[in-house]
């Protein structure tokens, strides 16, 4: 890796792609800095201290005489991080001046993992940064386990999401996630006498160095309310929803490197914020609760990853968390667009949606409303644009788990998305009709609205009709999709559906979970199977050598070693 790579490669290929500008404000007229950036990265562990201690005081506030631990930690972080901003200067210099296609990755989980021994991995600072510790007779492999992990997901469909992050930025691809910057994890886990015991996981609770927050680029969601038609002809559709609660969604964005690469992109989170703090008139006169109400009732949105969704209030707050990131990205997506570009034909030139399962798909109808509603385009050209913009991922295999919503709720909540919905359904209905003529058992297989015996909202076949790609997530999966769980579907537009296999960075799940198994990988093959598994093949030829075969072994020991350490200084159990 270098940082002297030349500014022209990246986005490979030399295509610049797509700003990435991370406020809602006019860009600077000169866009040419004048005057050259102070360095902040280090090529020496001298230079790399003066930095950490810089860091430390001035980033940080903290003295070198009371330092603790903690405060090494955030200060190492501060200035590995330092390394990551002069390419992530440049990143989005180039995507301005070329305005490329960008993906736009919306998921309701990244797991992203612990950020300090990855970042310094894709720096190439991982000795710089043991160097210095050491000098100050610190642990470099103790100030890393401070770090907690991001509480954003729970399982694969988070970690697939950090890793399609990782490996993008690692391909040059253009690329933005979002998601909701969630106070507490799923939980945190404990056991008391063989039981578990969920407590609240606080991830946040030391701060986060790796995210920068933007309050000035506040983004208004709103709930309930009414529909009020405003004129315009049959094919405008035009309405206007007058919300009866509203709520701030405020961004807080974290840089992802890739690897080998002076790219670095950006996963921009959503956090809720009331939009009135506090009712200042029953504060005054002593009801502290319910002056507070409205926030904490705002703020819930954004507070737990995943509630319970088996009561009323659980389910609704899951729809809530779902419109409010898709909302706040929508609208953050539609700013970045305008930057460079007017004429909405454009949009699908530079603009591919991701969905990440069904969590996002309410995207579909807001993005209609934002074209008829406010941009006033025509229901038909907002529909062409729609389904030529969006991409949908498929997880889930069984009819009965896709993800479905009760009308009666998305009447309360979201009622102008509702009626968009209908309109939709109603014209993909006479497609079906015309398509299929002589089976009328399609209508109600492939409606959007199912009649069961509570009329509901399918996801999934609303993803399907507005996006224009499906794929699952393994080769076996994905013909499963077509052959059964989306078989009506699939017969009525098989070029949608196509296979992308999960699958997980090496660099994350060899190179820093094993990193004595990589050096021995690297030692006979290089390292370019980092960026190329098919590499992995070259070892075929030690499968003989017994050198190789004992280091191997060596390998496997000391791990287990570590393990049995690990369990007898965390249980006890030798």
């Amino acid at each position: 890796m270098s940082d002297n790579k030349e500014e022209s490669t990246l986005r490979g290929q030399g295509r610049e792609p797509a700003h990435d500008t991370t406020s809602s404000s006019e860009p600077l007229q000169n866009n040419h800095m004048s005057e050259p950036l102070r360095r902040r990265t280090a090529k020496t562990v001298e230079e790399f201290k003066d930095l950490l201690i810089d860091n430390l005081y001035f980033t940080h506030g903290q003295a070198l005489q009371t330092a603790t631990p903690t405060d090494a930690y955030l200060a190492l972080c501060y200035t590995v991080r330092d390394h990551l901003m002069e390419r992530y200067r440049k990143t989005t210099r180039t995507d301005y001046r070329s305005n490329p296609k960008f993906v736009y990755y919306l998921s309701m989980e990244y797991l992203l993992g612990r950020q300090l021994p990855q970042n310094m991995l894709y720096t190439d600072t991982e000795d710089l940064a043991r160097g210095a510790a050491a000098e100050y007779g610190l642990d470099l492999d103790r100030l890393i386990r401070i770090e907690p992990e991001p509480g954003l997901g729970n399982g694969g469909l988070g970690r697939l999401a950090a890793c399609f992050l990782d490996s993008m930025a690692t391909l040059d691809m253009p690329c933005v996630g979002y998601g909701i910057r969630y106070q507490y994890g799923i939980f945190r886990q404990e056991f008391r006498d063989g039981w578990q015991h969920e407590l609240p996981d606080d991830w946040t609770s030391i701060g986060n160095p790796w995210e920068f927050s933007h309050p000035e680029d506040r983004v208004t969601v709103g709930f309930g309310g009414h529909v009020e038609r405003v004129g315009g002809g049959k094919g405008h559709r035009r309405a206007r929803w007058v919300p009866s609660e509203e709520v701030q969604g405020e961004p807080y964005h974290t840089l992802v490197p890739g690897y080998g690469t002076n790219t670095v992109n950006t996963l921009r989170l959503w956090r809720a914020r009331a939009s009135d703090e506090f009712d200042f008139q029953l504060f005054d006169v002593g009801d502290y609760a319910n002056a507070v109400e409205e926030k904490v009732h705002s703020e819930t949105i954004s507070r737990v990853l995943y509630p319970n969704d088996n009561t009323p209030q659980g389910k609704e707050l899951r729809l809530r968390q779902q419109y409010f990131f898709v909302a706040c990205s929508l609208r953050d997506i539609i700013r970045r667009f305008h930057l460079r570009n007017n004429d909405w034909a454009r949009f699908p030139d530079k603009v591919v949606i991701q969905l990440n399962d069904t969590h996002p798909v309410i995207a579909i109808p807001e993005l209609m409303r934002i074209m008829i509603d406010e941009e006033g385009l025509a229901w038909a050209r907002a529909w062409e644009i729609t389904r030529q913009t969006f991409a949908y991922t498929c997880h889930t295999l069984l009819p009965e788990a896709l993800e479905t919503w009760p009308v009666e709720l998305f009447e309360r909540l979201l009622p102008r998305h509702l009626e968009i919905i209908y309109a939709i359904n109603d014209q993909f209905l006479d497609e079906v009709s015309e398509r299929f003529a002589d089976e009328p058992g399609r209508v109600p297989s492939l409606s959007v609205i199912g009649e069961g015996h509570e009329r509901h909202i399918r996801m999934a076949h609303l993803a399907c009709v507005g996006s224009f790609s499906i794929n699952g997530v393994a080769e076996l999966q994905s013909r499963l999709l077509r052959e059964r769980t989306l078989e009506n579907f699939a017969d009525m537009w098989p070029e949608k559906f196509n296979n992308k296999t999960n699958g997980v960075t090496p660099r994350r799940f060899v190179r820093l979970a094993n990193p004595r198994l990589s050096a021995l990988i690297t030692s006979r093959i290089g390292d370019g199977w980092l960026t190329d598994l098919d590499q992995l093949v070259g070892l075929e030829k030690y499968v003989e050598d017994e050198d190789f075969r004992e280091a191997w072994r060596r390998v496997k020991l000391k791990n287990k070693r570590d393990l049995a350490e690990l369990v007898e200084g965390s249980l006890g159990i030798s």
